[in-house]
């Protein structure tokens, strides 16, 4: 039986009755009326926070940011300059009294230079292209960064010349790299990235780095200003070694390079100590599975004494800075669904500094965020709760935590979110304990049983948590219940919870968000009679596979997944880095195992109606993957329609208004089944 359903972008029938002082729920148009804070940089003598305002662009469908600057006490907030432009990676001069940053036009992206004193903006570069990575000499008087640079194509066959105003059609496209696209920006052109240097003052950009090897990543001056450290792949066989980088340092007058790492394995993000004596930097040494802990590391500058500071965290490290005593480092974290702002000092104590780190992904509740220290080590960082994206926190004086901006008052205040609570429970399989959250809708009525809605995260190796979610309050305020939760697999619980998916994906994670259902129904929360389930990327392998093992969801939304594990390893942008770390050798080797946990073998069970739905630029989990389960529930006469979002990628969400579809397309597949 042929379906047909009508999209309402407003309310979705939701048919609800205001009064004067009623709050409505979360509204779709209200994802284009949401703000966030993002890269706070706080001024050296902890005065001022400069960082990126975003939004939604509801004329444009995109998003756009400017730079705008705080007192640290919440007072003279404002603009940093008057003009409408993207403009991002802000950074203070060593002495606070300039501000260098990156602004994006029609003409492209350049470095400009903001002098604090007299609040003017000159342009101070004439770039190629965009530059990256922008770090400050200890001086002042120089800016690195990193910038991409084209080379020639291969060419094969030479054309003859085309007659005056002819169109001939265009040449063809030839490579002959292992990486040679990626999802989100398509065919990438041939080149490298290097490292540039440029006067302060302005001037003509320097070419530190050269050679076939990309140089990318954070960038560290030595104090004296002589060596920049880095990271890159400069080994034999480098394309095929991928997974390794290496930290370096390039003298800045005779561009000499030495390696100071060798280990088999990605270290990267060097960071100088003040005094420098001592190198910090992540990494791990590669084990080839699924999921390793970044760790830190420190070494002298000659790369002699090498050793790991981090021995006893059972977590992934992030985002490292020294303080400015250079008796330890700041860094990021994620425990159990939260991600955090910690110290860890050189014989590696760690001490927690801040909670609720994130914010800056608005449409489901990944980690995300950053912060910044002042020398006097007040902390500004990017918080984030169920009820809000990110806003500006900070700590000073190691007193309470303090919202200095509220972005999204105009908006938020007049509505009635769905209250967002943790629930723990124990897995089936072997006794562990799950963590997840549910949403329950605004004006939430405890007497009653409510449809549930499974909402699977991506990744796998990643992480849901307590923090905003736009697409969740969407489904909220359609009356649902809404789980998502954080099964084997997930980062944040330490390495060996995240590495029980090696060679068995989709595995006992199933278990994990079945246990889950069963415990809501037991509780009382939600109707067993009205389950629904979905989830994107990993989250739509999840959701086939679940509908391919039982029948017990009234319909599913499958977003953007992989049904065959032969084809998307051979097809997919990422297609060299799957074999043996996700299973042992290549498809062509190992047939039986790469089948064995494709969703698409399990397609002969399922009776579950089910819309598909994939981005049609998708290069991560391509179009192609997405109609396999569409033509074989068709042939299977299983109900099912497929939504093809035209110009999206993987982040089909990336577009405002297609994070509004998306959401409103499931929502109306599932309300012909709620019933």
């Amino acid at each position: 039986m042929k379906r047909i359903f009508f999209i309402v972008f407003y309310l979705i029938s939701l048919q609800i009755v205001v009064s004067q002082n009623e709050k409505l729920p979360f509204q779709q148009l209200d994802v284009f009326s949401l703000e966030w804070v993002s890269d706070p940089q706080i001024s050296p003598d902890a005065t001022q926070v400069v960082y990126r305002r975003t939004g939604f662009d509801i004329m444009k469908d995109t998003s756009k940011g400017n730079l705008w600057i705080i007192n640290t006490d919440g007072s003279s907030h404002r603009k940093l300059t008057s003009r409408e432009v993207n403009e991002s990676q802000a950074r203070w001069s060593p002495n606070g009294d300039r501000i260098a940053f990156v602004s994006t036009t029609k003409e492209g992206s350049e470095l400009y230079m903001y002098w604090v004193n007299t609040s003017k903006i000159a342009k101070i570069s004439q770039l190629e292209m965009s530059p990256s990575s922008i770090t400050w000499s200890p001086d002042g008087k120089q800016i690195a960064f990193t910038m991409f640079k084209a080379e020639k194509s291969p060419v094969v066959i030479k054309m003859p010349k085309k007659p005056k105003g002819a169109k001939w059609a265009k040449s063809a496209r030839i490579t002959d790299r292992l990486k040679h696209e990626a999802d989100g920006r398509g065919y990438l052109k041939p080149g490298f990235t290097h490292i540039f240097t440029i006067p302060a003052e302005g001037g003509t950009p320097r070419q530190l780095t050269s050679d076939t090897y990309n140089h990318r990543g954070s960038l560290s001056f030595s104090p004296d200003g002589t060596f920049i450290y880095f990271s890159a792949n400069r080994v034999k066989d480098w394309e095929y070694k991928f997974r390794n980088n290496e930290v370096y340092k390039i003298h800045t007058a005779t561009k000499k390079i030495t390696v100071l790492t060798s280990q088999n394995g990605p270290d990267y993000s060097p960071k100088v100590s003040p005094n420098g004596k001592k190198v910090a930097y992540l990494g791990f040494k590669d084990k080839v599975q699924t999921h390793q802990n970044r760790v830190l590391n420190i070494m002298d500058t000659n790369g002699n004494n090498q050793k790991v500071v981090s021995k006893k965290f059972d977590n992934s490290i992030s985002n490292i800075s020294w303080d400015k005593k250079g008796k330890g480092l700041y860094f990021t974290y994620d425990e159990k669904g939260n991600s955090k702002v910690g110290y860890i000092s050189l014989n590696g104590k760690i001490t927690k500094l801040a909670d609720n780190l994130g914010g800056t992904t608005i449409g489901r509740p990944y980690a995300s965020g950053s912060y910044s220290v002042a020398n006097n080590g007040t902390l500004v960082y990017t918080q984030t709760r169920p009820e809000y994206p990110a806003e500006l926190a900070v700590i000073q004086d190691n007193k309470s935590v303090k919202l200095i901006t509220n972005l999204n008052e105009d908006v938020l205040s007049y509505r009635e979110l769905g209250v967002t609570e943790e629930v723990w429970y124990k897995s089936t399989f072997d006794g562990r304990n799950i963590q997840g959250w549910i949403v329950k809708p605004p004006n939430y009525d405890a007497s009653k049983k409510y449809p549930l809605i499974v909402e699977n995260h991506g990744g796998p190796i990643l992480n849901y948590g307590d923090r905003f979610s736009a697409e969740m309050q969407l489904y909220a305020a359609d009356g649902y219940v809404v789980f998502y939760p954080n099964p084997r697999g997930s980062t944040s619980y330490g390495e060996e919870f995240g590495n029980l998916l090696y060679n068995n994906y989709p595995g006992e994670d199933y278990n994990d968000v079945m246990d889950g259902v069963d415990y809501l129904v037991k509780k009382g929360l939600v109707d067993n009679d009205k389950l629904f389930v979905t989830g994107g990327s990993a989250g739509g392998i999840m959701t086939a596979w679940m509908i391919g093992k039982n029948n017990r969801f009234k319909a599913s939304a499958v977003v953007k997944p992989v049904m065959n594990w032969i084809s998307k390893t051979l097809v997919a942008d990422n297609y060299y880095g799957y074999a043996n770390s996700r299973y042992p050798g290549q498809p062509w080797e190992n047939f039986d195992t790469y089948w064995k946990f494709s969703p698409l073998s399990l397609v002969g069970n399922i009776e579950t109606p089910t819309m598909v739905m994939v981005g049609m630029n998708d290069l991560r989990t391509p179009p192609s993957e997405a109609k396999q389960l569409y033509h074989a529930l068709k042939l299977r006469k299983i109900e099912t329609i497929l939504v093809e979002i035209p110009e999206a990628s993987h982040g089909i969400a990336r577009k405002p208004s297609n994070l509004i579809s998306k959401v409103a397309h499931v929502l109306a597949w599932f309300k012909d089944y709620n019933k």
